[in-house]
């Protein structure tokens, strides 16, 4: 006799939490401190800054902004926040009752760790090369970025096309973040397209866009020589919202969003589809669970910014929430 079919209240049963690392932009200066209290945090710290040969407790503890705006040194810093926060997330065994993981922008580099496609060792190494390639390409022209709150897409994007600008993020929610030449980007603002706000952006260049595409070849030769394994937890990548299997995919597609837009959006579509049932956003946090807020309605989401926040992520991922 075969067992009865599961009902649509029985699959509402089943706990799929999902973490999530932000990306540049979201470090503020001496977020990393509190961390530093915690066990073992700060010779985990050091062994990830002698990675990368960047002193990031400084940075995380006294830099001011615009040191740590610095690509150079973001992306290690957001890498190295995120690789903190999970070690002390799945301790007691928490990795098995985690249902995926996602990252925006530079917070694929922690994915990627934290599924086990990449050592924490390559990662950090990853993340040291992306940031300078980026830094590098940055430099050979000044650009930045602008996040569009509301207003039409598709008015946007004719806009972004007359001015020479490009999307870079499609964050969901009614966020679209564009990027380009600097005059380009203050005359979106001087005249935005109807039902938008236009917010300039504290950061050093127009990433995933054309203007990266000097960082793709070197990165390219770097990951080339990295150790990759397949996922052991399920994975989605930015470049479509698609869940990867391979490893060897997953880091290929990492280095092409360097120049290539971020569908987060197509990324947060992929989560409801499999049935995320709760958000753990990891340090520096906010900018995901708001974006959260917005594209997956009604689930629960933690934002771990400091160590207090953490009772409340083991109880959503232990499920005593």
């Amino acid at each position: 006799m075969l067992p009865p079919a599961p009902t649509p209240a029985s699959w509402h049963t089943r706990q799929v939490i999902v973490i999530v690392a932000p990306g540049q932009g979201s470090q503020t200066p001496g977020f990393l401190a509190p961390w530093l209290e915690l066990p073992g945090a700060s010779e985990h710290l050091q062994a990830i800054s002698d990675g990368v040969g960047i002193d990031l407790a400084a940075h995380g503890t006294t830099s001011d902004s615009d040191t740590i705006r610095d690509t150079r040194v973001a992306q290690p810093l957001i890498v190295a926040a995120g690789l903190l926060t999970l070690a002390a997330l799945f301790e007691g065994g928490r990795r098995d009752k985690v249902g995926g993981i996602a990252g925006h922008s530079v917070g694929e580099v922690t994915a990627a760790a934290g599924a086990g496609i990449l050592s924490e060792t390559d990662a950090v190494s990853f993340v040291r090369e992306r940031g300078r390639a980026m830094a590098d390409a940055a430099a050979l022209e000044p650009t930045g970025m602008s996040a569009v709150i509301g207003g039409d897409e598709t008015a946007l994007l004719e806009r972004l096309a007359e001015l020479g600008l490009q999307a870079a993020n499609f964050n969901g929610g009614g966020q679209i973040v564009v990027a380009g030449a600097l005059p380009a980007l203050d005359a979106l603002a001087e005249n935005p397209v109807a039902g938008t706000r236009v917010i300039p952006l504290q950061v050093a260049g127009a990433f995933h866009t054309r203007y990266m595409q000097p960082a793709v070849a070197g990165l390219e030769f770097f990951a080339a020589g990295l150790e990759k394994h397949d996922p052991t937890l399920p994975i989605w990548t930015n470049r479509d919202g698609a869940q990867i299997k391979s490893g060897d995919h997953f880091v290929e597609l990492m280095v092409g969003q360097v120049s290539s837009p971020v569908r987060w959006d197509l990324t947060m579509a992929s989560l409801a589809a499999a049935g995320v049932t709760g958000i753990v956003e990891l340090a520096p946090a906010g900018a995901l669970v708001g974006l959260a807020k917005r594209g997956l309605k009604g689930v629960p989401s933690v934002a771990v910014k400091t160590p207090d926040d953490l009772a409340a992520a083991y109880a959503l991922i232990d499920g005593t929430a």
